[in-house]
């Protein structure tokens, strides 16, 4: 069964940074919603209830319903400021939705069929995910919650790009509107060999190596 998300706003009419920091003093914070053939609407929207809603993965793909003050409006999420080390929302904005007007919305990408995968089970390999979602346009209709990627064929040193992506129908991959050239279609997935250290090698240089390893760890109106 699909998600459903709905989100309670009010128009605000307060504006700049002091006006942003006092909403903020009481859980709530800006944002904006604009576009559909309407005026750009500054709301507030409760800190909690959206934070809260950010859990699910789904949310980043879904048409969410707004109620801005008795007003029901259908948007997408378009762009979310972040405190750089609080988990705080600082600004979020969404774009309204036209039946029959495209959108273009980053869906997550879920892999499928790793423990199965060729260059894992058989070669001895390791998974490199280089991509988690892709920018994708389409209808409202058509906006799909996650694209399956299947790993099962993928043997070691091999990668698969984006028009290797099997995208359910009326869907389009705005990276490769233009045709998939070798600026634009990049990989997305790839199985590499996984690193050993040798068994004679010195415990400094073994420590060396697993670090080496570890991988490594974003307006206001």
């Amino acid at each position: 069964m699909s998600l459903e998300f709905k989100l309670s706003a009010e128009v605000r009419s307060d504006y700049g940074k002091g006006a942003s920091r006092r909403l903020r003093r009481t859980n709530m914070f800006p944002g904006i919603i604009y576009g559909g053939g309407g005026n750009p609407t500054p709301i507030s929207l409760n800190h909690n209830e959206v934070l809260n809603n950010l859990q699910h993965e789904a949310f980043f793909s879904h048409i969410l319903t707004l109620d801005v003050g008795g007003t029901k409006e259908q948007a997408i999420i378009k762009d979310i400021h972040r405190h750089p080390f609080k988990q705080q929302i600082l600004h979020i904005d969404f774009q309204r939705i036209v039946a029959g007007e495209a959108i273009t919305v980053r869906v997550p990408l879920h892999y499928v069929n790793e423990d199965t995968c060729v260059g894992v089970k058989t070669e001895g390999g390791s998974i490199n995910k280089v991509e988690n979602d892709i920018s994708i346009n389409c209808l409202p209709a058509d906006l799909p919650e996650f694209i399956e990627v299947d790993v099962a064929e993928l043997k070691m040193g091999e990668s698969l790009h984006l028009s290797d992506v099997k995208l359910p129908s009326g869907v389009t991959s705005t990276d490769l509107a233009h045709g998939a050239d070798d600026d634009q279609d990049r990989a997305i997935v790839a199985v590499h060999a996984t690193r050993v250290s040798s068994p004679d090698a010195a415990p400094e240089e073994a420590g060396d190596a697993a670090a080496g390893d570890a991988p490594a760890e974003g307006g206001e109106s």
